[in-house]
């Protein structure tokens, strides 16, 4: 078994923040959508206390797949430290990324992992957010001004996801978190 923490195709934190950052310059500067995932398998901690190690690494794996699956070679994703991954995807505003959710979704809960003669459900939370107006949802005026406002209402998007028993799709807009001026300095 490979341990997807050292797997090379996924960015770590930093490095995928650095290119969450370059990315939303660019599409700040040519006025195309930019969304971003955090995804979360739900109750992993509680799956890894009952099955071990190895079966919540190879969750995580093939949670890890699934997400390289519905995505492009243009999208970046990396795994933080708390086995939450992170996507940014640009030219992909809000029903693009509902579509993405769905899939994601609707193809984790047909993920069949056994142990011991049990089956694992396995489902997943997910945090999106988007700037970005393809969709009519979101005007230049309203189109945040900070990388950080878009990583901040994805990571609230999800703790509210997770908050409602998982197994579910949240976004929100930066906007709609008043994180449209948020100043990344904290002023």
């Amino acid at each position: 078994m490979t341990d997807s923490s050292a797997d090379k195709s996924l960015f770590s934190l930093a490095q995928i923040q650095h290119l969450m950052r370059v990315e939303f310059n660019r599409a700040q500067r040519y006025g195309y959508p930019i969304s971003c995932l955090m995804v979360a398998v739900d109750r992993l901690g509680h799956l890894r206390d009952l099955y071990g190690y190895e079966a919540k690494e190879e969750i995580v794996d093939s949670v890890i797949n699934l997400l390289k699956g519905a995505t492009r070679s243009s999208d970046f994703l990396g795994r933080m430290a708390d086995d939450r991954l992170l996507a940014v995807i640009p030219h992909t505003g809000g029903q693009g990324l509902g579509a993405m959710c769905n899939r994601l979704i609707t193809n984790t809960r047909k993920l069949d992992f056994q142990s011991d003669g049990r089956t694992i459900p396995i489902t997943l939370a997910i945090g999106g957010s988007y700037d970005g107006s393809d969709d009519g949802g979101v005007t230049d005026a309203q189109r945040t001004m900070f990388f950080d406002a878009l990583l901040q209402a994805a990571e609230e998007a999800l703790e509210d996801a997770v908050a409602a028993g998982g197994d579910r799709a949240l976004f929100v807009t930066p906007d709609e978190l008043g994180a449209a001026g948020l100043d990344p300095a904290g002023g």
